[in-house]
């Protein structure tokens, strides 16, 4: 159905306020497939970076891939390499994805 259709019906006999409550249905509908899952997604790395401890294993911005040495309060140092440790933002610390079984 054609949008404009819809709306024409909705108007048609409620002087217009047919068209507030599908208004108010598209801004829920948005919320609920736009806002929300994002908000989901920033609580869960917010979690992420809040438990990081010694030893986890890391990826930061540029896809390098490391241990966490020590955590401070913003920054994080990340051993890269055998005695190469590097500091970076809390911020930019990434989980690292999980990889699928290799196949036999």
């Amino acid at each position: 159905m054609n949008l404009n259709l819809i709306l024409l019906q909705a108007q048609g006999g409620q002087g217009g306020g047919g068209m507030l409550w599908i208004l108010i249905a598209i801004f829920v509908v948005m919320w609920l497939l736009m806002v929300r899952p994002q908000q989901k997604q920033a609580k869960k790395e917010k979690q992420f970076r809040e438990s990081l401890k010694k030893g986890d294993r890391v990826s930061f911005s540029g896809g390098i891939y490391g241990k966490v040495h020590e955590v401070a309060e913003h920054t994080v140092d990340i051993e890269i390499s055998n005695g190469v440790v590097v500091t970076v933002e809390k911020n930019m610390v990434q989980p690292v994805p999980e990889q699928p079984a290799a196949k036999k």
